[in-house]
């Protein structure tokens, strides 16, 4: 287009200089025409630049618009997917709340001694014994065995035991050792108390 304006312009220019030679109107008058014709060329690929700058501009805005609908769509089914887990939560409390009713509190276990001699990760606890007893047991060489791995020293009835292999020691070997009393078997209380009574019999 703009090649067309360029000759058109050169044109009239060539025709007025042949005007004023020859002092020929009509050459004159085609050079104003073929003047006014450029123009109207310059001023029609104006508007059709603008027309498809529009266009363009247009055809850009059009993904952001897509682009806020689907942000639109997804904080919406965000929200409905929150509002279905609140549903969910609430359908699941009365069932936790049974659970929590069907469960009885720690108090209800039984006795505090019971409770200390669950075993833990497969260690039953330790005994809590009589100043009076460790006193006694120190003293004794009375066998009891031992697991290795495994902090407590027991005597050979203890449910604990079952198939583990065992390892006989003195009970004062294995405090000397560091080992402790089972809370299961309680092996401080009993020797203490069978020391006890041998020596009541023997007096």
């Amino acid at each position: 287009m703009l090649y067309i304006v360029l000759v058109l312009v050169l044109a009239a220019l060539g025709l007025l200089v042949a005007a004023l030679i020859t002092a020929n109107s009509l050459w004159a008058w085609i050079s104003i025409g073929l003047s006014v014709l450029a123009g109207l060329l310059l001023v029609f690929d104006w508007l059709r630049r603008r027309k498809k700058r529009s266009a363009e501009a247009a055809g850009a805005d059009e993904p952001s618009d897509v682009d806020s609908d689907s942000e639109d769509t997804a904080d919406s089914s965000d929200v409905e997917s929150s509002e279905t887990a609140v549903e969910e939560d609430d359908e699941k409390k009365p069932e936790d709340a049974e659970q929590t009713v069907l469960m009885p509190a720690t108090g209800e276990l039984g006795e505090a001694d019971e409770a200390e001699e669950t075993p833990r990760n497969g260690d039953p606890g330790e005994e809590k014994s009589d100043p009076a007893d460790v006193a006694i047991v120190s003293e004794l060489e009375t066998e009891i065995v031992v697991v290795d791995e495994y902090p407590r020293y027991h005597v050979t009835t203890c449910t604990w035991l079952e198939t583990r292999d065992t390892i006989p020691l003195g009970i004062g070997e294995a405090r000397q050792l560091g080992f402790t009393p089972c809370a299961l078997c309680k092996p401080d209380a009993e020797i203490a108390g069978q020391h006890r009574d041998k020596s009541t019999a023997d007096d």
